[in-house]
């Protein structure tokens, strides 16, 4: 389990964020951290890794303590067995597919596992080109069987889906759950679309004002016996009322447009 109490000053797009918060992931658990743009979601996925320092707290995984303020402990990078896939992709554009890959290695003799990747991820027509020539679906997989060539414990994912079209989208989510099973690995995805996590995630963390809390994946609209599945992307109070801004799929839009009443809202049923 990684075990996290970060306290950290941002700086963001609309002024100072501060991080002051507790949270936990448990061991090859897969948790969506979603919030706001600037809410410093990937800052926080960086001070897991090692790329970024807190100003104070600690950070665990299990026994092994590789943030501790009050200690002056600090594990560097390449000592926490973290996997990285970051929003960019991050690839080499003068390397061949196969050459990155063979790259991120830290180990000798490290050629048959490279294989196995290449299978699980279906890359090997891909091996011989180089990024520009790829799509966008097909840098992301490169960019998440990269990430697991050291077989790390955690898997960070910044935004994996992104800015890939929904055929791409479906395809990345099978590819990551894949992984994520198949490594028994403990993976943080950061993202703002939210469609279709409840086929991958185990939990859903929403930061905001600085703090994690665990929220319900699953909200129910309506009848519970006509469940409409969303996911809550803002929420804002105004006096006793909420008001909520949510994404779902097609099907789960055409079932929500069914029990709008005549001002277009609708009851939500918890």
């Amino acid at each position: 389990m990684i075990a996290c109490q970060i306290n950290k000053t941002l700086q963001g797009a609309g002024g100072i964020i501060r991080l002051d918060t507790t949270f936990q992931f448990p061991a090859h658990s897969f948790t969506i951290l979603f919030g706001e743009s600037g809410a410093g979601k990937t800052s926080i996925l960086r001070m897991l890794a090692g790329l970024m320092d807190p100003e104070s707290g600690t950070i665990t995984y299990g026994d092994k303590v590789w943030f501790d303020s009050g200690k002056a402990v600090n594990l560097p990078p390449q000592e926490r067995k973290v996997g990285f896939v970051f929003q960019d992709q991050a690839l080499f554009p003068n390397m061949t597919v196969r050459q990155n890959l063979e790259f991120a290695t830290r180990y000798p003799n490290q050629n048959n596992l490279i294989n196995e990747i290449i299978e699980l991820f279906e890359l090997g027509d891909l091996q011989p080109l180089k990024p520009l020539t790829l799509s966008g679906g097909q840098k992301q997989k490169v960019a998440l069987a990269r990430s697991i060539i050291n077989q790390p414990d955690i898997l960070l994912l910044d935004e994996p889906l992104s800015a890939l079209d929904l055929r791409s989208k479906n395809m990345l989510q099978d590819y990551i759950q894949k992984m994520h099973q198949e490594f028994k690995l403990t993976t943080v995805m950061v993202s703002h679309d939210l469609s279709g996590i409840h086929k991958i995630a185990d939990r859903v963390l929403q930061l905001e004002d600085g703090k994690v809390n665990e929220v319900n994946k699953e909200f129910l609209f309506g009848d519970r016996q006509d469940a409409i599945r969303a996911s809550i992307l803002k929420k804002e109070k105004s006096g006793d009322k909420f008001h909520l801004k949510i994404e779902l799929s097609a099907e789960e839009f055409l079932k929500l447009k069914n029990q709008l009443d005549q001002d277009g809202k609708i009851n939500l049923s918890p």
